[in-house]
């Protein structure tokens, strides 16, 4: 098979002001309430039908996860509809300190997926993880959590929004996953930036998603055969036991439960606040 067309750091040609890539989408709380009502019985290829088909500058932003994979799949199957072979573009966030296992996951999905176009960013001026520790010192997210999530996972997906003009953008976030996606609705708008997000696999279970994957034979990350299930940077991921919810691998032992990506308002008040200190320093 051909290799997939990757974009490293790719510069997005700028929006056409007042054209149609700069159309802005808005959601008014009841017309919101009124779509979730309407997905909320229908199956996840559907939704993914509906949302190609309902909003313009669509992509899936992925780690590549169980649900994003399937996610992938199903898209990948719907391609007789469609004139484009895979019409969502996907954008990943390499943090620099993934698992050898999640980087050989996407060389497999390169093959496996030729047509899907993968927009792969990386912390702003740094493509390796040397690079990062000149700059920002080694174990940041030990000495400064909120400014390593910030850094290597909130600042990339944003200038990916940005750059590629994602007016919407389709997650791999399901209720069961617990902890604050226990109330998961299937389309949300972000409140910082209303980027719109659309969760395809609010309503499946860990078995419905792992059930997919085996049936159709969909490659998976390595380390869900040893005993994890959610999987992110190496030095905050471990193992989940019996009867444990499934993110309870991340930041185990802490109370956190998100990465920032999904909680930009969080990030945008930690950055107002960033901003308000140094500016003392510098009048002090």
């Amino acid at each position: 098979m051909a290799p997939v067309a990757v974009e490293q750091q790719q510069r997005a040609a700028p929006l056409e002001k007042n054209g149609p890539q700069d159309t802005k989408i808005t959601l008014t709380p009841s017309h919101l309430k009124f779509i979730n009502s309407q997905l909320q019985n229908l199956e996840p290829q559907q939704i993914l039908q509906w949302a190609i088909l309902t909003f313009p500058r669509l992509y899936q932003s992925t780690a590549f996860g169980l649900t994003g994979l399937v996610t992938i799949d199903m898209i990948s199957k719907l391609q007789p509809q469609y004139a484009v072979a895979h019409p969502i573009e996907l954008i990943f966030v390499d943090t620099l300190h993934h698992f050898k296992e999640t980087l050989d996951l996407v060389e497999r999905l390169k093959t496996r997926y030729p047509s899907a176009l993968l927009h792969i960013y990386t912390p702003e001026n740094c493509d390796t993880v040397e690079g990062f520790n000149r700059l920002y010192g080694e174990r940041l997210w030990e000495t400064d959590e909120a400014t390593y999530d910030f850094l290597v996972k909130v600042e990339p997906i944003q200038r990916a929004y940005e750059e590629l003009g994602v007016r919407a953008t389709l997650t791999g976030r399901r209720k069961s996953q617990g902890g604050k996606r226990g109330d998961l609705d299937i389309v949300e708008v972000e409140e910082y930036t209303g980027l719109i997000k659309i969760n395809p696999l609010a309503n499946w279970s860990f078995k419905e998603v792992h059930d997919y994957m085996k049936a159709n034979n969909v490659p998976y990350n390595a380390l869900l055969d040893r005993g994890y299930r959610s999987v992110g940077d190496w030095h905050s991921t471990a193992p989940v036991g019996e009867g444990e919810d499934e993110r309870a691998g991340r930041w185990k032992g802490k109370a956190k439960t998100e990465c920032g990506i999904h909680e930009t308002s969080k990030f945008a008040k930690f950055l107002a606040a960033k901003k308000a200190g140094q500016e003392q320093e510098v009048t002090a």
